[in-house]
């Protein structure tokens, strides 16, 4: 079992910065595939980043284009979405996801490939 607690989110001005991260608790969280997902009201829930077991390989929306960089602190247990030059089209509640399978970066991109979710950390853009 893996318990995952978003935060860092808040309100930021466009080509502002923030970074989100997600405090995992429960064995294991080096073997879990973590990712974050977004949700804007009145969409589906959009795939944003994900990292493997050891970091050594990302996977990135196609709306990030270099924005976001996703990262790990495995000694920490914590998952990292550094986000960079901000538009208002990204305000959205920002989700953590831990996966237990190993993902390629098209299944990575699929919420029910996911085990555990947070609660979310809401995030706004002002333009």
């Amino acid at each position: 079992q893996v318990q995952l607690v978003e935060s860092g989110g808040g309100l930021v001005q466009a080509g502002g910065s923030l970074t989100l991260s997600c405090a995992a608790s429960g064995r294991a969280f080096s073997s879990y595939i973590m990712a974050w997902f977004r949700q804007a009201p009145g969409k589906e829930r959009e795939f944003v980043s994900a990292i493997t077991w050891s970091g050594g390989d990302t996977y990135h929306g196609d709306f990030v284009k270099g924005r976001f960089t996703i990262s790990r602190d495995d000694a920490k247990n914590t998952v990292y979405l550094q986000m960079n030059s901000l538009k208002p089209e990204d305000t959205a509640v920002y989700y953590c996801a831990a996966g237990s399978r190993g993902l390629n970066s098209y299944r990575a991109t699929f919420v029910d490939e996911y085990d555990y979710w947070g609660q979310g950390t809401h995030v706004t853009v002002s333009s």
